[in-house]
């Protein structure tokens, strides 16, 4: 086994009781078993993981402290293609006809709001994007 063997399994285990991110959760749960001796090809078809996750995750343990191995850093998502006002308008937008806005339609599909969010702020956005804002404004 080799690795691992100055990690504490009560400690683990204590820490498994107080997680809240599922990711964690599984994390600690396949190196409380790599500690009892469940071998990573075990764990890899138990858990679904590709044996070269689980040697980075276990190298996270050995390498890291226990809350920087069980967590991923932060990661920032893609900057959005609207400002706050912008984002603000076009939604209010949508909540009105779209005859408001100068269409000649009696509502607003995606291939509209987009079309118009093409036009008003120079911004081109997925339908699938377009219909998000759908879900949460109409």
């Amino acid at each position: 086994m080799g690795k691992l063997e100055g990690i504490s399994a009560a400690r683990l285990r204590d820490r498994l009781d107080t997680v809240e991110s599922a990711k964690a959760a599984k994390r600690l749960m396949v190196v409380l078993a790599y500690l009892d001796g469940v071998s990573v090809t075990t764990l890899s078809d138990r858990y679904d993981i590709p044996p070269s996750t689980l040697y980075y995750w276990l190298d996270r343990f050995e390498e890291r402290s226990l809350e920087d191995a069980i967590e991923d850093q932060a990661r920032p998502g893609r900057p959005t293609k609207l400002d706050d006002d912008d984002r603000v308008a076009f939604e209010e937008t949508l909540r009105n006809p779209p005859q408001d806005a100068g269409y000649d339609a009696d509502e607003w599909t995606p291939e509209l709001a987009k079309q118009y969010l093409e036009e008003a702020f120079d911004v081109s956005y997925s339908a699938g994007h377009i219909r998000h804002y759908f879900d949460h404004l109409l």
